[in-house]
């Protein structure tokens, strides 16, 4: 909630809108005096006033609570990628972060190598292109070998694995939502 500046968000949808500090303060039946207050962070509006200063400005009350994102946080750089090794297996994150409802990764499976002894299920939805090699997965009872440009979407919960038992390496480009690492 750090990044939230309620008074920056009225001040930027009354300038989108057209409207003078005056003529919102008019319409939303509020002081000039109060708003420049709200604008300039020297005043907390009530619920009430956000109510009626979304309304005012045709926006959602929940606009002015929306934190705001540092544009270059979402950007990750080739060599600023996170990189996890687990048995054998690497993965590049390609997201930022975990945070959010979507994660993308890159997973490098090694000749000879498995994601795990057994089949493993989780609560997020996957989808896999392969863009290197050949790997096997298997999808509940079912095994498909699959080749570079072939992609797979794995539904929540279903119980799978891949596995490499080839003889290079598998590089596997996957987005899984929720993330679940």
């Amino acid at each position: 909630m750090e990044n939230i500046d309620i008074g920056k968000k009225v001040e930027k949808f009354r300038k989108e809108k057209g409207y003078s500090s005056r003529e919102l303060a008019r319409i939303a039946e509020i002081t000039p005096s109060m708003l420049s207050q709200i604008e300039r962070g020297l005043a907390n509006p009530s619920i009430q006033t956000l109510k009626v200063l979304a309304k005012a400005l045709d926006v959602p009350t929940f606009s002015f609570l929306l934190e705001e994102t540092n544009t270059e946080d979402l950007v990750v750089r080739f060599n600023e990628r996170k990189h996890m090794v687990v048995e054998n297996i690497s993965y590049e994150l390609l997201s930022p972060d975990f945070t959010g409802t979507l994660a993308t990764a890159i997973m490098n499976i090694p000749p000879g190598t498995s994601s795990s002894e057994k089949l493993l299920e989780h609560k997020g939805e996957e989808v896999a292109y392969i863009l290197e090699g050949k790997i096997k997965v298997n999808l509940d009872e079912a095994e498909y070998i699959l080749e570079a440009g072939d992609s797979v979407k794995i539904p929540a919960y279903m119980k799978h694995k891949w596995e490499n038992t080839f003889d290079e390496k598998a590089v596997i480009l996957f987005s899984v939502t929720p993330p679940s690492f």
